[in-house]
Order: C-alpha cells, then sequence, then structure tokens
C-alpha cells in the first residue's frame, strides 16, 4: 500500500484555529432541503465553522488528525449556571479572538486536518493546563494527586 502524503497544515497544542465542523467540509451547512435526521451532526453537536483550541501533543502520528475543543461565545449563564465544562478564554492579542469565548470541554472532537481553514492566535500553558484537566473531568478520569496533597 502506497504512503499517504501528509497534510501541510501542522497545528500545535495550544493554537486556536478556525475549523469546520460540518460535512462535507465545502459546505458551510447541509444543502437546502436536507432532513436534520441526514445531516452528519445532530442535536446539541456542532455543525458550523467556528474556532476550536488544538490540544493533541506534538508527535508523529500515522493520520492527519488532531484532537479539538470547541470555542463558542462566552455568555453570563455559564457561570451563572455553573457550566464547569465551559472554560472561559477571554480575548486578548495572543488569542486574537474577536469576543470573549469559552472552551467547550464536552464537545472535545478528532477532526481531519483538511477541516482546518486558518490559524488564528494561541492560549497560554496554563489555559491549555485547564481545558485539558477539564475533559478529563468530564471522561470520568481522576487526576494523581500531588506529594503535597
Amino acid at each position: 500500500m502506497p504512503k499517504r502524503k501528509k497534510s501541510p497544515i501542522e497545528p500545535q497544542r495550544g493554537e486556536i484555529w478556525i475549523v469546520n465542523f460540518n460535512s462535507p467540509v465545502t459546505a458551510k451547512t447541509p444543502s437546502a432541503g436536507t432532513p436534520k435526521s441526514q445531516w452528519p451532526t445532530t442535536g446539541d453537536e456542532i455543525n458550523k465553522v467556528r474556532p476550536a483550541v488544538v490540544m493533541n501533543v506534538s508527535v508523529s502520528w500515522e493520520y492527519d488528525l488532531h484532537i479539538v475543543v470547541p470555542l463558542r461565545r462566552w455568555r453570563a449563564r455559564f457561570q451563572r449556571k455553573n457550566y464547569f465544562w465551559i472554560i472561559p478564554v477571554p480575548s486578548d492579542s495572543a488569542n486574537k479572538l474577536t469576543d470573549d469565548s469559552g472552551a467547550d470541554a464536552f464537545q472535545v472532537k478528532s477532526v481531519s486536518n483538511v477541516r482546518f481553514r486558518r490559524r488564528i492566535g494561541i492560549v497560554g500553558p496554563d489555559q491549555v493546563q485547564l481545558i485539558a484537566d477539564t475533559v478529563a473531568f468530564c471522561i470520568g478520569l481522576t487526576l494523581p494527586k500531588s506529594e503535597d496533597s
């Protein structure tokens, strides 16, 4: 079997990219008249183009896939109703987000490189770690206790 050509896109952990969560990736939304039951996403799944934080570590994977956590516009109710899985990501000069946002740790996804549109910014290592810890909590992983706990 011939070796696949690697994608020239190499998103790195902590970078924010515009990602197309639709399918086919060439369409912004499913074709007019397509019943919702036949959309590639359904219910509360994301079905649009939006920013996402790259979460996987940099290693030589066999697949052109990256693990991302989508960002959504921040809403006061996230904090008021204790939506712990949505981590605040205030807009700043490093992440270049146009609005204060939230990383939705409950929507973590593995996506193909062809879904990445463009890099827009980066979040710091502490923010990436908080997002990763929240994803871990959402899937039931208990983090190891430190020696001083």
